[in-house]
């Protein structure tokens, strides 16, 4: 679509300073087109927090969260190093107040990197809260007014903030991962509410920072992964000491004299009641689309359930309108699809090009203490696919050298590929539980994508002594009903 000079203020606005929408207004602007990106943070209701342009992967997101779960490890190696032969202070604890700030401090570089690199690019950045007036027109509410602008296309990459349950006290003393990153005191004995790899991650990195937290489960844990290697992650954390409340719901939540929060919950499949008493509450139940403020019925945008529908070139039903990033309907919610959608889109709309984005066979981890990575389809998903005996699973436990000499726990360092059961064995999934599985998945996914087979992956050498490696020693099949635990790490 080319763009018609000086019909509109812009050829393109964006609408959302994250991931999706910084990607699309860079990559549109280096093919030619005017373009202005808005940006605005409401603080959250119950601290008021709220930070610079990035959106949520640099400030509340991904980067905040890696950095927490970094020191996390590190906690954990510090002690596992006595076993090496480290002298160590047992007395070694983090400083919650520093680790923050240390965060803090990173994110800010990036939002001043971020807001640079848009000047250096003659992107228009506006710090604003924009809403619908027509199909090519937007109000843009600013601290120091109002603006109406115009473009003849607009993107919308607004993303989701945290849900918050609809019951008493949830808004007033709960707080969501928007809040934590910069908590400016120490967590405490914390529940969290959602079992999803949001509420696994941080109840993960607050446990290994020395915090005591309980997530609490409404139905399974990690809804839309592998189910198998969902419940091997939760035994895992639960082994290392985290306690998990099945099958349960927060009922209310009350602040105390003491400043302690009383949370009341039922059990939903027997009724009980029960409470407890916690210094916080994380609410980790889900994301919501920013749609509310766009006043997209002005402009005639579809919504479903919060998220804004689109085709196969990201366009909503509404010409000149499109959508990428976390707010579009039914795609995977994560970093690196945005960025590269919002790309694809502008090289689409500016740079006469035709590639679409392609949302299948992702690769994702988990960042708990034990983290787990996937890539393609779960045992679940290939077997409502192709049926179950069109389906083989390759499957094996293993024990990362690293683990030996502290004497770590080996029970759920577990691996499979699940495979099509004959012909030339494709690969439809790969899924790990174990140390840096974000790196393992990786390379794997670039050969899941290129059309891996078990043949090709059990006559790849493997790296000795990896765990990596262990994806090439793959033998064992559930079918066969053997053993899947190793005998001997060299032969």
């Amino acid at each position: 679509m080319a763009p018609v000079q000086g019909s509109y203020d812009y050829d393109l606005i964006v609408i959302g300073g994250g991931s999706a929408g910084l990607a699309c207004a860079k990559e549109a602007v280096l093919n030619g087109a005017r373009v202005a990106c808005l940006d605005y943070v409401k603080p959250t209701p119950t601290l008021g927090t709220k930070w610079g342009v990035g959106g949520t992967c640099v400030n509340v997101g991904c980067i905040p969260k890696k950095l927490m779960h970094q020191a996390s490890l590190l906690g954990e190696a510090v002690h596992e190093a006595a076993a090496y032969g480290w002298n160590v202070n047992e007395k070694i604890k983090p400083d919650w107040n520093k680790l923050v700030q240390s965060v803090q401090n990173h994110i800010k570089s990036v939002n001043w990197v971020t807001r640079v690199d848009l000047r250096d690019k003659k992107v228009e950045y506006i710090n604003g809260l924009g809403s619908f007036v027509d199909s090519h027109t937007l109000l843009a509410k600013l601290k120091s007014g109002e603006r109406t602008i115009t473009a003849q296309t607009f993107v919308i990459a607004v993303g989701g903030r945290p849900r918050y349950p609809d019951i008493p006290g949830a808004v007033e003393y709960g707080i969501t991962s928007d809040d934590l990153f910069s908590l400016d005191r120490e967590p405490g004995k914390t529940l969290v509410v959602g079992a999803g790899y949001i509420g696994l991650e941080c109840a993960g990195f607050l446990k290994g920072l020395g915090y005591e937290p309980t997530v609490m489960v409404r139905s399974i844990v990690l809804r839309g992964f592998d189910q198998q290697m969902a419940e091997l992650v939760a035994a895992s954390m639960e082994e290392r000491g985290i306690p998990f409340l099945r099958k349960s719901v927060p009922l209310s939540v009350q602040k105390q004299d003491d400043g302690k929060l009383l949370v009341k919950y039922k059990n939903v499949e027997t009724d009980e009641e029960a409470e407890d008493v916690f210094d916080t509450v994380l609410w980790a139940i889900g994301r919501k689309g920013l749609v509310d403020d766009l006043n997209l019925p002005n402009a005639g945008v579809t919504v479903q359930k919060d998220k804004i529908p689109v085709d196969s070139q990201e366009a909503t039903n509404v010409a000149n309108i499109y959508a990428v990033g976390d707010i579009i309907y039914g795609k995977p919610e994560l970093t690196p699809v945005a960025v590269l959608a919002g790309r694809l889109l502008a090289r689409r709309l500016y740079g006469g090009a035709t590639q679409r984005m392609d949302y299948n066979d992702v690769a994702t981890t988990v960042f708990t203490p034990l983290e787990y990575a996937c890539v393609g389809l779960s045992e679940e998903e290939a077997v409502k696919q192709y049926g179950a005996d069109e389906i083989e699973v390759f499957h094996g436990y293993y024990k990362p050298t690293e683990f030996f000499i502290p004497q770590k726990s080996v029970r759920y360092c577990y691996l499979k590929a699940v495979a099509e059961r004959h012909g030339d064995q494709r690969v439809y999934g790969l899924h790990y539980i174990g140390p840096v599985a974000g790196e393992v998945i990786q390379g794997f996914a670039a050969a899941l994508k290129s059309g891996l087979t078990i043949n090709t992956l059990i006559n790849t050498v493997g790296i000795h002594p990896t765990t990596a490696e262990e994806f090439t020693r793959l033998a064992i099949t559930k079918r066969s009903g053997l053993d899947p635990t190793p005998a001997s790490c060299c032969s």
